[in-house]
C-alpha cells in the first residue's frame, strides 16, 4: 500500500493573487533578505492586506539554515500566534518555514525524532503555504527538509507526509529576475529529482508520468530560461517543471546522487543544485551497470539514440553532459575548486554519511563503502563509471 500526497497547488500567470482571498486572522512569512530586499515581501503583503489579514515577517533565513536559526523563526511564531505560515524564497526558505511550523506545532518533538511513520497531529495551530521564487528545489510540495548540521558536517534530512503544504502558489513572475548560476544549478535539481523519482526502487504508476513530463520540460525550456530570463515562456515551463518533479520524488524517493550531494554540501557548503548534478551522470552509470531498464524507458521518451540499453544509458549520460556544458557547471568535483587534499581529508566522513543515508533505501544498487570511495574519486578525475 502506498499513498500520492499533494497541496492544493495554484500555479501559473498571477497564481499569487490568490492569496487575496485567504480566510485567516494572521499570517507569518518565513523568507531571506534577499527575496525581501527584491520586493517579492510587499507583493505578498499586498495580497494579505486584500484579504483582510494581519502579518509578520521573518526574514533572516540563510543558504542551508541551521538549527538556531529556525529556533528562533519558530519562537517569533509562539508570540505571534499565526494561523497560517507562508515560506517565500528557495528551497531553504520552504524548508525552514516547514520545519519552524513544526516546532510551533509541536515545540515536544525534537528534529531529529521526526519519521514518517509516526502521527504528529500538525495543524492544530497553523496551516502552511509554500511560495517557490527558484525552479528547482521541489520544497514547495514535499514532505521533508534539508537543513545544515555544521557540527556534524553534514545535513539532517527528516520526512513526514504532515509537512506536506496545505496550498503551494507557484507563480512564474517570481523567477524572471534569477541570474544565470541559479537558473542552472536550480534547474539541474529539478533534472536529479525527476530522473531519481523515476528510476528508484519506489517508482510507481502515478508518479511516473510526472517525473518523465519534468525530465522533458527540463531539457526543453532550461537551456531557454539560461540564456534569456525574459523568456516568459521557458520561465513558466521550468517553474511547472520543479513542482511537477518535487510531486514526483516526493512520492517515490531521491536516491544515490542526492545522498552523494548532500555529503559533500554539507561538507564543503557547495551549492546543492550544482553538487547534485556534477553526480548525476556518475550515479547513473553506476547503477546502470545493474539496473539499466529504466534508463533506456527515459532515453526513448527523450528520442535519443537507444538501440540496446547500454547504449541508451551512455546517449543519457552524453546528453547531460552537454547541458551541464551549456550551462557552464562543474562535471567533476575538481571543477568545483575542491583539492584532492581537502577531498582525501574528508573522505572518511564522506564515506559514512553517504554510506548510511537514507536516500540509499530505494535505490537500485547500493554502493559499499570501498565503492562509495571510488566513486568519489572517479568523478573527482572525471572519471566514466566502469564498475
Amino acid at each position: 500500500m502506498w499513498f500520492f500526497n499533494s497541496p492544493q497547488v495554484v500555479f501559473g500567470e498571477d497564481a499569487l493573487t490568490w492569496l487575496s482571498q485567504l480566510n485567516g486572522q494572521r499570517a507569518m512569512i518565513v523568507t531571506d533578505p534577499i527575496v525581501e530586499k527584491l520586493g517579492f515581501v510587499d507583493r505578498v503583503k499586498e495580497q494579505l492586506t486584500a484579504a483582510g489579514m494581519n502579518y509578520e515577517v521573518f526574514a533572516e533565513i540563510e543558504p542551508d539554515p541551521c538549527l538556531q536559526t529556525i529556533k528562533e523563526c519558530a519562537l517569533k511564531m509562539e508570540s505571534i500566534n499565526p494561523d497560517w505560515v507562508i515560506g517565500l524564497g528557495g528551497g531553504s526558505c520552504m524548508d525552514a518555514a516547514k520545519t519552524a511550523w513544526f516546532l510551533y506545532e509541536r515545540p515536544d518533538v525534537p528534529l531529529e525524532a521526526i519519521n514518517p511513520m509516526e502521527v504528529f497531529n500538525l495543524r492544530a495551530k497553523a496551516r502552511l503555504i509554500t511560495i517557490p521564487t527558484t525552479s528547482g528545489t521541489g520544497s514547495d510540495v514535499s514532505w521533508g527538509f534539508a537543513l545544515a548540521n555544521p557540527d556534524e558536517k553534514c545535513k539532517l534530512v527528516r520526512v513526514t507526509r504532515e509537512l506536506v503544504p496545505d496550498i503551494a502558489l507557484v507563480d512564474p513572475a517570481f523567477t524572471t529576475a534569477l541570474p544565470q548560476p541559479l537558473t542552472a544549478e536550480t534547474g539541474l535539481d529539478v533534472l536529479a529529482h525527476a530522473i531519481e523519482g523515476y528510476t528508484c526502487l519506489w517508482h510507481n504508476d502515478f508518479t511516473d508520468g510526472l517525473c518523465i513530463k519534468a525530465i522533458q520540460l527540463v531539457f526543453k525550456y532550461l537551456p531557454r530560461a539560461f540564456s534569456d530570463g525574459s523568456d516568459l515562456e521557458a520561465r513558466e515551463h521550468m517553474h511547472n517543471a520543479a513542482t511537477i518533479a518535487g510531486l514526483g520524488f516526493s512520492n517515490t524517493a531521491i536516491i544515490l546522487a542526492h545522498a552523494m550531494a548532500h555529503a559533500l554540501g554539507g561538507y564543503f557548503h557547495t551549492p546543492h543544485g550544482r553538487t547534485v548534478g556534477m553526480f548525476l551522470p556518475y550515479t547513473i552509470e553506476f547503477i546502470a551497470k545493474k539496473d539499466p531498464g529504466r534508463y533506456f524507458e527515459i532515453a526513448g521518451e527523450l528520442n535519443l539514440a537507444a538501440h540496446d540499453e547500454q547504449q541508451a544509458v551512455a546517449s543519457l549520460v552524453a546528453e547531460i553532459r552537454k547541458l551541464q556544458e551549456f550551462l557552464k557547471q562543474p562535471i567533476s568535483i575538481k571543477e568545483m575548486g575542491i583539492t584532492l587534499e581537502e577531498l582525501d581529508q574528508a573522505l572518511p566522513h564522506l564515506v559514512l554519511n553517504i554510506s548510511s543515508a537514507v536516500e540509499l533505501v530505494a535505490t537500485p544498487r547500493i554502493p559499499t563503502n570501498e565503492e562509495v570511495d571510488k566513486l568519489i574519486h572517479y568523478a573527482y578525475e572525471g572519471r566514466k563509471i566502469d564498475f
